[in-house]
């Protein structure tokens, strides 16, 4: 499928990489389709862009990257409704944000994407553990290599 985005122009995206949110995202719930587009290969960071709205793409992530104990509380109706036979069949992304130098990460709103199917729905977090604004990366940091 062609998607039209204001950032990357006309990409060729695989069906396997659309997904459909069946409430759409907070602010967002006429946009339903999504393509997940990762720039780099072996990047931590994607694009989710909307199908029909070529301006509208938010960054995301995998949590666990930067949050290594963090889990979403999935209740078993929530699950049946998704077609998660288990938690593990989820794959969990969050929105990220930039403030100043620091990328954070919405822990409070994931989404919650079951992959078998393609179909994702974002959960806002009772949690107080959970927050909108958690600190990922700091890019003013200096990256240091990885020891051998």
């Amino acid at each position: 499928m062609i998607v039209q985005t204001t950032r990357f122009g006309n990409l060729q995206v695989n069906d396997e990489r659309i997904i459909t949110f069946t409430r759409g995202l907070l602010g967002f719930g006429q946009h339903r389709r999504y393509a997940l587009i990762q720039p780099a290969d072996g990047g931590y960071f994607f694009w989710l862009q909307a199908i029909d709205a070529p301006e509208l793409a938010f960054v995301v992530t995998d949590p666990n990257l930067f949050v290594p104990d963090y889990r979403v509380p999935l209740r078993a109706e929530q699950m049946e409704l998704m077609g998660l036979g288990s938690a593990a069949e989820a794959q969990i992304l969050v929105i990220v944000n930039k403030r100043g130098s620091v990328l954070t990460g919405n822990l409070q709103g994931p989404l919650v994407i079951q992959t078998k199917h393609r179909v994702g729905e974002q959960l806002v977090l009772a949690d107080r553990r959970f927050h909108t604004r958690v600190p990922l990366v700091d890019l003013s940091s200096p990256v240091k290599a990885a020891s051998a």
